[in-house]
């Protein structure tokens, strides 16, 4: 995995494009349960989106190091 991902001259640690990939990602997938009515089943709507967005990222940087280095 590249730690540091070069932005037009600026270093930026290779966490920051996982989080927003990952928070793209739990956008969509909140959305597609709220739409499937889903959000009724859940205690806690909000950590459980917490909860998602933490996955997603634990997925896509072991996914990174896994594949990508």
């Amino acid at each position: 995995m590249r730690y540091e991902l070069d932005l037009f001259g600026v270093l930026v640690p290779s966490l920051v494009l996982w989080s927003v990939i990952a928070f793209v990602l739990a956008r969509i997938v909140s959305k597609l349960i709220a739409r499937a009515g889903l959000y009724r089943q859940i205690w806690h709507p909000a950590l459980f989106d917490f909860t998602l967005y933490v996955c997603l990222v634990a997925g896509l940087t072991f996914a990174s190091t896994e594949f990508f280095s």
